[in-house]
Protein backbone atom coordinates (compact mmCIF):
# COMPACT_ATOMS: atom_id res chain seq x y z
CA UNK A 1 0.00 0.00 0.00
CA UNK A 2 1.49 3.22 -0.71
CA UNK A 3 1.88 6.50 1.20
CA UNK A 4 -1.95 7.66 -0.31
CA UNK A 5 -3.35 4.37 0.62
CA UNK A 6 -2.24 4.72 3.70
CA UNK A 7 -3.59 7.92 4.54
CA UNK A 8 -6.91 7.12 3.03
CA UNK A 9 -6.95 4.19 5.33
CA UNK A 10 -6.10 6.29 8.98
CA UNK A 11 -8.59 9.07 7.58
CA UNK A 12 -10.86 6.02 7.28
CA UNK A 13 -9.91 4.44 10.93
CA UNK A 14 -10.49 8.05 12.22
CA UNK A 15 -14.02 8.38 11.61
CA UNK A 16 -14.63 5.00 12.60
CA UNK A 17 -13.24 5.96 15.78
CA UNK A 18 -14.75 9.08 16.43
CA UNK A 19 -18.36 7.57 15.82
CA UNK A 20 -17.65 5.32 18.78
CA UNK A 21 -16.77 7.50 21.01
CA UNK A 22 -20.20 9.42 20.24
CA UNK A 23 -22.25 6.09 20.60
CA UNK A 24 -20.58 5.64 23.78
CA UNK A 25 -22.47 8.63 24.60
CA UNK A 26 -25.60 7.42 24.74
CA UNK A 27 -27.56 6.97 27.73
CA UNK A 28 -27.70 3.31 27.75
CA UNK A 29 -24.32 2.36 26.15
CA UNK A 30 -23.18 4.33 29.45
CA UNK A 31 -24.50 2.08 31.41
CA UNK A 32 -24.24 -0.79 29.32
CA UNK A 33 -20.61 -1.50 27.27
CA UNK A 34 -20.09 2.78 27.33
CA UNK A 35 -15.93 1.57 28.04
CA UNK A 36 -15.98 -1.13 25.38
CA UNK A 37 -16.97 1.51 23.09
CA UNK A 38 -14.26 3.62 24.13
CA UNK A 39 -11.26 1.10 24.13
CA UNK A 40 -12.35 0.17 20.38
CA UNK A 41 -11.99 3.63 20.08
CA UNK A 42 -8.39 3.82 21.25
CA UNK A 43 -7.17 1.04 19.10
CA UNK A 44 -8.32 2.78 15.96
CA UNK A 45 -7.03 5.82 17.07
CA UNK A 46 -3.49 4.18 17.89
CA UNK A 47 -3.78 2.49 14.40
CA UNK A 48 -4.53 5.50 12.63
CA UNK A 49 -1.68 6.99 13.91
CA UNK A 50 0.63 4.29 12.93
CA UNK A 51 -0.83 4.75 9.27
CA UNK A 52 0.05 8.41 8.94
CA UNK A 53 3.04 7.96 10.45
CA UNK A 54 4.34 5.10 7.66
CA UNK A 55 2.73 8.24 5.32
CA UNK A 56 4.55 10.61 6.83
CA UNK A 57 2.11 12.94 7.66
CA UNK A 58 3.39 13.85 10.88
CA UNK A 59 0.62 16.42 12.03
CA UNK A 60 -2.38 14.26 11.54
CA UNK A 61 -0.26 11.10 13.37
CA UNK A 62 0.15 13.49 16.62
CA UNK A 63 -3.19 14.90 16.55
CA UNK A 64 -4.65 10.74 16.07
CA UNK A 65 -1.86 9.80 19.26
CA UNK A 66 -3.49 12.85 21.04
CA UNK A 67 -6.73 11.59 20.78
CA UNK A 68 -5.89 8.02 22.31
CA UNK A 69 -3.86 9.80 24.67
CA UNK A 70 -6.92 11.58 25.84
CA UNK A 71 -9.30 8.52 25.58
CA UNK A 72 -6.72 6.24 27.87
CA UNK A 73 -7.35 9.09 30.74
CA UNK A 74 -10.79 8.80 30.37
CA UNK A 75 -10.54 4.83 31.02
CA UNK A 76 -8.18 5.99 34.49
CA UNK A 77 -5.70 3.96 32.16
CA UNK A 78 -2.61 6.50 33.26
CA UNK A 79 0.23 4.80 31.70
CA UNK A 80 -1.21 4.31 28.87
CA UNK A 81 -2.22 7.68 28.14
CA UNK A 82 0.97 8.86 29.04
CA UNK A 83 2.99 6.95 26.44
CA UNK A 84 0.23 8.26 23.91
CA UNK A 85 1.20 11.79 24.78
CA UNK A 86 4.81 10.88 24.16
CA UNK A 87 4.34 9.23 20.86
CA UNK A 88 2.05 12.01 19.96
CA UNK A 89 4.94 14.69 21.11
CA UNK A 90 7.97 12.52 18.92
CA UNK A 91 5.10 12.60 15.88
CA UNK A 92 4.65 16.54 16.12
CA UNK A 93 8.65 16.77 16.93
CA UNK A 94 9.00 16.31 12.54
CA UNK A 95 6.07 19.08 12.23
CA UNK A 96 4.90 21.37 14.52
CA UNK A 97 7.46 21.52 17.53
CA UNK A 98 4.86 23.61 19.95
CA UNK A 99 2.89 21.51 20.06
CA UNK A 100 5.22 18.25 20.49
CA UNK A 101 5.73 20.43 23.59
CA UNK A 102 2.03 20.67 25.06
CA UNK A 103 1.77 16.60 24.46
CA UNK A 104 5.19 15.71 25.95
CA UNK A 105 4.35 18.32 29.38
CA UNK A 106 0.69 16.76 29.22
CA UNK A 107 3.01 13.13 29.95
CA UNK A 108 5.11 14.75 32.14
CA UNK A 109 1.94 15.48 34.12
CA UNK A 110 0.96 12.23 34.21
CA UNK A 111 4.20 10.77 35.41
CA UNK A 112 4.60 13.30 38.23
CA UNK A 113 1.46 12.28 39.27
CA UNK A 114 2.21 8.81 39.02
CA UNK A 115 5.81 9.39 40.66
CA UNK A 116 7.74 8.44 37.80
CA UNK A 117 10.45 11.46 38.23
CA UNK A 118 13.35 9.52 36.13
CA UNK A 119 10.85 9.52 32.96
CA UNK A 120 9.38 12.63 33.73
CA UNK A 121 13.26 14.11 34.11
CA UNK A 122 14.27 12.51 30.58
CA UNK A 123 10.85 14.30 28.69
CA UNK A 124 12.24 17.99 30.28
CA UNK A 125 15.39 17.02 28.67
CA UNK A 126 13.68 16.41 24.99
CA UNK A 127 11.82 19.91 25.35
CA UNK A 128 14.76 21.53 26.03
CA UNK A 129 16.37 19.80 23.22
CA UNK A 130 13.52 21.12 21.04
CA UNK A 131 13.81 24.72 22.80
CA UNK A 132 17.47 24.51 21.97
CA UNK A 133 17.10 22.98 18.15
CA UNK A 134 14.22 24.69 16.76
CA UNK A 135 12.00 27.06 19.00
CA UNK A 136 15.29 28.73 19.85
CA UNK A 137 14.08 29.61 23.28
CA UNK A 138 18.14 29.43 25.44
CA UNK A 139 15.75 30.49 28.66
CA UNK A 140 13.16 28.24 28.36
CA UNK A 141 16.03 25.43 27.54
CA UNK A 142 17.80 26.13 30.74
CA UNK A 143 13.80 26.06 32.81
CA UNK A 144 13.65 22.50 31.58
CA UNK A 145 17.26 21.34 32.22
CA UNK A 146 16.96 22.67 35.38
CA UNK A 147 13.75 20.84 36.53
CA UNK A 148 15.34 17.32 35.29
CA UNK A 149 18.41 17.95 37.29
CA UNK A 150 15.98 18.62 39.88
CA UNK A 151 14.12 15.44 39.25
CA UNK A 152 17.06 13.39 38.79
CA UNK A 153 18.85 14.25 41.77
CA UNK A 154 15.38 13.44 43.70
CA UNK A 155 15.93 9.94 42.18
CA UNK A 156 19.63 9.92 43.24
CA UNK A 157 20.84 9.99 39.52
CA UNK A 158 23.21 12.18 40.44
CA UNK A 159 25.72 11.81 37.25
CA UNK A 160 22.52 12.65 35.21
CA UNK A 161 21.74 15.55 37.04
CA UNK A 162 24.89 17.08 36.93
CA UNK A 163 24.64 16.06 32.79
CA UNK A 164 22.10 18.73 33.08
CA UNK A 165 23.37 21.59 35.30
CA UNK A 166 26.48 21.30 32.77
CA UNK A 167 23.85 22.37 30.54
CA UNK A 168 22.65 25.16 32.75
CA UNK A 169 26.02 26.62 33.01
CA UNK A 170 26.65 26.85 29.61
CA UNK A 171 23.97 28.55 28.44
CA UNK A 172 23.94 30.64 31.45
CA UNK A 173 27.72 32.02 30.65
CA UNK A 174 26.27 32.42 27.14
CA UNK A 175 23.63 34.46 28.40
CA UNK A 176 26.50 36.48 30.44
CA UNK A 177 24.88 34.94 33.63
CA UNK A 178 28.23 34.24 34.62
CA UNK A 179 28.02 34.33 38.52
CA UNK A 180 24.52 31.52 38.13
CA UNK A 181 26.91 29.47 35.71
CA UNK A 182 30.25 30.33 38.58
CA UNK A 183 27.98 28.61 41.24
CA UNK A 184 26.67 25.45 39.02
CA UNK A 185 30.74 24.75 38.33
CA UNK A 186 31.44 24.92 41.71
CA UNK A 187 29.03 23.34 42.70
CA UNK A 188 29.78 20.58 40.67
CA UNK A 189 33.61 20.90 42.08
CA UNK A 190 35.18 23.45 39.98
CA UNK A 191 38.34 22.22 41.18
CA UNK A 192 38.23 19.26 38.51
CA UNK A 193 36.98 22.05 35.98
CA UNK A 194 40.36 24.16 36.89
CA UNK A 195 42.27 21.09 36.13
CA UNK A 196 40.87 20.85 32.88
CA UNK A 197 41.19 24.83 32.07
CA UNK A 198 43.63 26.63 33.73
CA UNK A 199 42.22 29.76 32.65
CA UNK A 200 40.00 29.76 35.60
CA UNK A 201 42.74 29.50 38.30
CA UNK A 202 44.36 32.48 40.54
CA UNK A 203 43.48 35.58 40.99
CA UNK A 204 41.31 37.85 38.69
CA UNK A 205 44.34 39.50 37.51
CA UNK A 206 46.35 36.52 36.51
CA UNK A 207 43.43 35.18 34.53
CA UNK A 208 44.18 37.48 31.69
CA UNK A 209 47.85 35.85 31.63
CA UNK A 210 46.79 32.16 32.34
CA UNK A 211 44.30 32.09 29.63
CA UNK A 212 47.09 33.24 26.79
CA UNK A 213 49.43 30.79 28.11
CA UNK A 214 46.70 27.75 27.70
CA UNK A 215 45.66 29.16 24.76
CA UNK A 216 49.19 29.01 23.22
CA UNK A 217 48.93 25.59 24.00
CA UNK A 218 46.31 23.80 23.13
CA UNK A 219 44.03 26.14 21.26
CA UNK A 220 40.59 26.59 23.22
CA UNK A 221 37.47 25.86 21.59
CA UNK A 222 34.71 27.95 20.36
CA UNK A 223 32.43 28.19 22.72
CA UNK A 224 34.74 28.69 25.60
CA UNK A 225 37.05 31.44 23.51
CA UNK A 226 34.22 33.53 23.00
CA UNK A 227 33.17 33.37 26.92
CA UNK A 228 36.69 34.09 27.88
CA UNK A 229 36.33 37.21 25.42
CA UNK A 230 33.49 38.35 27.24
CA UNK A 231 35.02 37.67 30.71
CA UNK A 232 38.03 39.35 29.04
CA UNK A 233 35.90 42.68 28.24
CA UNK A 234 33.94 42.54 31.87
CA UNK A 235 37.49 42.34 33.54
CA UNK A 236 39.25 45.47 31.63
CA UNK A 237 36.30 47.37 30.95
CA UNK A 238 37.12 48.44 27.88
CA UNK A 239 38.66 47.08 24.68
CA UNK A 240 36.87 44.53 22.20
CA UNK A 241 39.48 41.77 22.58
CA UNK A 242 40.29 38.92 19.63
CA UNK A 243 41.09 35.23 19.15
CA UNK A 244 43.99 34.97 20.45
CA UNK A 245 42.62 36.53 23.53
CA UNK A 246 45.90 38.78 23.66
Amino acid sequence: MDSAGKEREAVQLMAEAEKRVKASHSFLRGLFGGNTKIEEACEMYTRAANMFKMAKNWSAAGNAFCQAAKLHMQLQSKHDSATSFVDAGNAYKKADPQEAINCLNAAIDIYTDMGRFTIAAKHHITIAEIYETELVDIEKAIAHYEQSADYYKGEESNSSANKCLLKVAAYAAQLEQYQKAIEIYEQLALEKYEEMFPAFTDSRECKLLKVKEFDSISRLDQWLTTMLLRIKKSIQGDGEGDGDLK
